[in-house]
């Protein structure tokens, strides 16, 4: 029995979850570049066999009509290529009608990267900003930890949530991080970084034994990073912690975990690190996505030279 169109997308999402293994955010917005689609296609939508290279060339032009940034187009139709190819290789479709289309280049703009000073500044404010009485004593610490490790190894969010204890090697200074697609990779850990560490799981360790059993079964291993209530901290509750020490430092512009990620690199190559060993300790799959740092790196060079040198401007 051949599956109906909403039967296929749940097929699709579940390949990409159970075999790909997928992220949850990459399969939401898998999902929702489907429901785009359809939705927007209305009535001219006669099924996902049926749709052909020229509705998809229409949905384009609408996409960029409406002025969709060209990172959100490429990201939907990604998810269009994604779908069709999985019908190719497990529903008998002829071919990907999306294979030929032409899409709008990605606009790279230059990351924003905070210099030494700030990054400096903003890894010491943990320990010197006042706390307030119901604050754990040991919460600084870890919100110290969190941000040297962020600029140390130069992890992604999803990956420092989802680190464990036991993803810490003392030994050797490094760290076991999942990536993208399940992908692991073992990153060193700075020295700052691992007192901090340390300060931080010596405190834990500290704790009264009724406080110190964090909410999971017995067998798992504990998570590295804990709330207050002792339950492994949400991406969003490191947004806000950030936010936080944002607004008591002197640094102008918004921070994120990534724009730390980029700073993480970008003041590798500054002090002379090859491209591919950056690509190895960020995880990426393409070597073109780390080299959008070395724009960084030669813009901050000729900044340097515009305000140094005599008669680099008349």
């Amino acid at each position: 029995m051949t599956p109906s169109d909403d039967e296929l997308c749940a097929l699709f999402l579940q390949f990409q979850e159970n075999e790909k293994n997928a992220s949850p955010l990459t399969i939401r917005n898998y999902s929702h570049a489907l429901v785009c689609f359809q939705r927007d296609l209305g009535e001219r939508f006669l099924g996902w066999r049926e749709c052909r290279t020229e509705d998809f060339r229409l949905w384009l032009f609408e996409c960029m009509k409406d002025e969709l940034a060209r990172s959100t187009i490429r990201l939907r139709f990604s998810a269009l290529r994604s779908f069709y190819s999985f019908l190719v290789l497990r529903h008998d479709l002829p071919k990907n009608p999306l294979q030929e289309l032409q899409l709008p280049k990605q606009e790279r703009s230059i990351p924003i990267v905070l210099n030494q000073t700030q990054i400096t500044e903003l890894l010491e404010l943990p320990l010197q900003a006042p706390i307030s009485k119901q604050t754990p004593s040991w919460v600084p610490l870890r919100d110290a930890a969190i941000l040297e490790l962020f600029y140390s190894s130069g992890l992604r969010l999803s990956e420092l949530v989802a680190l464990d204890i036991s993803h810490i090697n003392s030994h050797t200074e490094t760290l076991r991080v999942l990536g993208k697609g399940q992908k692991e990779r073992i990153v060193p850990i700075g020295s700052y970084a691992m007192q901090a560490l340390q300060n931080y799981l010596a405190a834990l360790r500290a704790l009264p034994a009724a406080k110190q059993a964090p909410s999971v079964s017995p067998a798992a291993t504990p998570p590295l990073f804990m709330s207050k209530l002792r339950k492994r901290l949400s991406s969003r509750a490191v947004g806000h912690l950030l936010e936080k020490y944002l607004k008591l430092s002197s640094i102008p512009f918004t921070i994120t975990p990534h724009k730390l990620r980029h700073s993480f690199a970008t003041h590798l190559l500054d002090n002379g690190a090859d491209l591919r060993s950056v690509q190895a300790l960020l995880g990426h799959a393409s070597l073109s996505t780390t080299q959008i740092y070395t724009q960084v790196t030669k813009q901050r060079l000729k900044d340097s030279y515009d305000k140094s040198h005599p008669r680099a401007k008349s």
